[in-house]
This record gives structure tokens, C-alpha cells and sequence, in this order.
């Protein structure tokens, strides 16, 4: 058996295994206080863990304002062996990483991914995801947040895909705490939850590709960790993040069983400063509306959705349906992530984000 293999089939079993005693600000604990910067950073007693960045870039003059998607996340995920073993070298954690990047009008998708194991040590240059603020780092794949400005400079080269993220995400808007302050549920069980906020309507700029010009936009980014993120019989989510053309924000998301019916659904509505308004699993509805085949996987999409939840009903349009994500050579895994529109009833358009779609090419293994 490959290292390789080896340790992917570790990580997937860590969803098996039971939590061990994790640091206080590690445990999933309703009415917990999120605490900033120091909740920017780690959670390496959780058993899953991510930062996850999405948003659109156009240029202007001779670029034609041809607009670019892009996708960035980092994973850290506790394998649940070698934890009593002595060394900067024991593989108790897994570092991994996606990039992506859609081109709507050349209909192409390229993305890179990178893993690596980790023992926890933080001094570690090539491998570490720092406990005090946003500092992660695989090989030359780093996001980091500057803690005077409340930025994030995300530098993911990857020559070999042809897409090199090199971005500047800076926040316009105060922290959006999902759920219960920053608690959110995530089945019908308290246990299956994790603590989540997003930064909504971020200023992005920078470049996509080797040597491309540089971009300008708007982005997202999530931060999610959890010991038990799927209920029994989940088999993944559907999921929205939106920045508005308002200046809000929306986010709207299902996990599903295998034959489709839903085990829970949340969201939230926060408008250009308001207060965010968090969604009951009976206020929120997604209706398959266009399905797309991968010819890769053969797992079937939705790629065309219409969303009803509190804060309006919406058409939600994948912009390119082929956005699908293969891990199987990394994590495993296969996801359809990608660059959406969502549509008022008239048929404007009321926002750009990211559709995520897990669970539909085969059972998501995540804990």
C-alpha cells in the first residue's frame, strides 16, 4: 500500500474515532463566545477544519471585463493516529488544499490540489495552520491574515494546472457569526454541529494566472470547524454563498440523504448593515431545477436550483457546468464547486457566489 493511500485511508477512518480531549477553545460548545483573532486561527483538537475563500475577479480595458471565478481552501483534518507519538514528524494531522479557477467565457475549470501530513508543530516552514490568527501554509500554498488590517494574502502557484492564485482579500464588513453566534446546527442532534462565521462582500484583487494581469472583485470566505459534522444517513449538502448586489449576504444550505430527502437546512440574511437574520430548518428550500452529467465521475448535478428562504425565492444558476472537483487522488473525494448567479423573480441579477455541492458522486466521509 502507498504512503499515500495509507494515510488517506487514516483520515477517512478519523471520522470513526472517538474525540479526544480537546482544548477548550477546540470543543464545539453551544453558546461558546467566538474570540478574534485568536478563533481566526486553529482548532487542531477538532476533528475537521476549514478556510475556505470564493469570489469572481473581472478586469477592464483590453481584458474586456471578462470575468474569472475562483476557489481556495484549506483543510485540516485530525487523523486520529499517532497521537502519543513523540516527534515533529508524527502525521497527527492532515493538511490539504484546492484551487480552482473558472474562465465563464472560454468554458474551461483548471484546478490543482496539494496534502501533506502534519504532526501539529507550528515551527514547522512547509506545514503548519497556526493556533493564534489565520496562518496556514502547505509547501509554497500559504493564506495568512495581517492582523493590523483584518487582510488575507492567499498565494496558491500552481504552473502545472496553468492557474496561480496570488490575492489580496480585504474586509468591508464586520464578521457574520453563522447560526447561534457562531454555533450552527448542522442535524438534528446538538452534537451535530460546528462553529462557522463567514466574511460576506470581501475587496479582492490580484491575479489568477502566471504572469495574467491584475483582477479586481468581490469575495467570501468561510471559516468551519466541527467533530461531527454529518448527521447518521447524510450523505453531503448542498450549499450557497452569495455577496449580493445590495451589499448583502446569503448563505443557504441542505444536507441530504442518499435518495435525496433532507436531514437539515439552515442559512442565514444579513442586508448592507443590518443584522444578520439566521434560517430555520423549515425556512429554506432548494428544488432541482437543471441537472448536469460528469462525464469524469458520471454523478449527477444540479445545476440550475430554485431557492426559497426568508429573505426572498431566487433561481440559482451555475455559470459553467462543468465545475467539478476529482480529489480522488488526494482526499478522495469528489465535489462540484463553482462560479453561480442568483436570480431575482424577474430575472435580474441579485448576486455572484459559490455553489457547493458534495455527496452526489459517491458519500461524502467526513465525521
Amino acid at each position: 500500500m502507498s504512503p499515500r493511500r495509507r494515510w488517506l485511508l487514516a483520515w477517512l477512518a478519523a471520522a470513526a474515532m472517538p474525540a479526544r480531549a480537546a482544548a477548550d477553545d477546540d470543543r464545539i460548545t453551544a453558546g461558546r463566545t467566538l474570540r478574534f483573532p485568536r478563533d481566526h486561527g486553529a482548532h487542531p483538537g477538532a476533528r475537521i477544519e476549514w478556510w475556505y475563500a470564493t469570489g469572481w475577479l473581472q478586469g477592464a480595458g483590453g481584458d474586456g471585463g471578462r470575468l474569472l471565478g475562483f476557489q481556495l481552501t484549506f483543510f485540516r483534518s485530525r487523523t486520529g493516529v499517532a497521537a502519543d507519538l513523540p516527534g515533529r514528524f508524527a502525521p497527527r494531522q492532515l493538511l490539504f488544499a484546492h484551487a480552482a479557477v473558472t474562465d465563464v467565457a472560454a468554458r474551461r475549470h483548471d484546478h490543482a490540489q496539494r496534502i501533506v501530513r502534519w504532526s501539529g508543530d507550528e515551527a514547522l516552514p512547509d506545514a503548519h495552520a497556526a493556533r493564534a490568527d489565520t496562518r496556514v501554509a502547505l509547501g509554497r500554498w500559504t493564506l495568512v491574515r495581517d492582523a493590523a488590517t483584518g487582510a488575507y494574502t492567499a498565494a496558491l502557484p500552481a504552473p502545472e494546472a496553468g492557474i496561480t492564485l496570488d490575492l489580496q482579500l480585504s474586509p468591508s464588513q464586520p464578521l457574520l457569526l453563522q447560526g447561534d453566534a457562531g454555533f450552527s446546527r448542522k442535524g438534528p442532534q446538538p452534537q451535530q454541529a460546528s462553529h462557522y462565521y463567514t466574511q460576506p462582500q470581501l475587496a479582492v484583487r490580484g491575479r489568477l494566472r502566471p504572469g495574467g494581469p491584475v483582477l479586481s472583485g468581490r469575495g467570501w470566505l468561510d471559516h468551519e470547524w466541527s467533530d461531527e459534522l454529518l448527521a447518521p444517513g447524510a450523505v453531503g449538502w448542498d450549499w450557497i454563498g452569495i455577496n449580493l448586489a445590495d451589499g448583502g449576504a446569503l448563505t443557504a444550505f441542505q444536507l441530504r440523504r442518499a435518495d435525496g430527502s433532507v436531514v437539515w437546512a439552515g442559512g442565514s440574511h444579513r442586508p448592507a448593515g443590518g443584522t444578520v437574520r439566521s434560517f430555520a430548518p423549515d425556512e429554506v428550500a432548494f428544488t432541482t431545477q437543471r441537472r448536469w452529467a460528469s462525464p469524469a465521475t458520471g454523478a449527477s448535478y444540479p445545476v440550475e436550483w430554485a431557492i426559497a428562504t426568508p429573505a426572498g425565492r431566487f433561481t440559482l444558476r451555475a455559470l459553467l457546468d462543468a465545475q467539478e472537483l476529482d480529489s480522488r487522488t488526494s482526499v478522495g473525494t469528489v465535489y462540484w464547486e463553482g462560479l453561480a448567479e442568483l436570480l431575482a423573480p424577474g430575472g435580474a441579477r441579485a448576486g455572484l457566489g459559490y455553489l457547493e455541492m458534495t455527496g452526489r458522486a459517491q458519500a461524502l466521509r467526513l465525521g
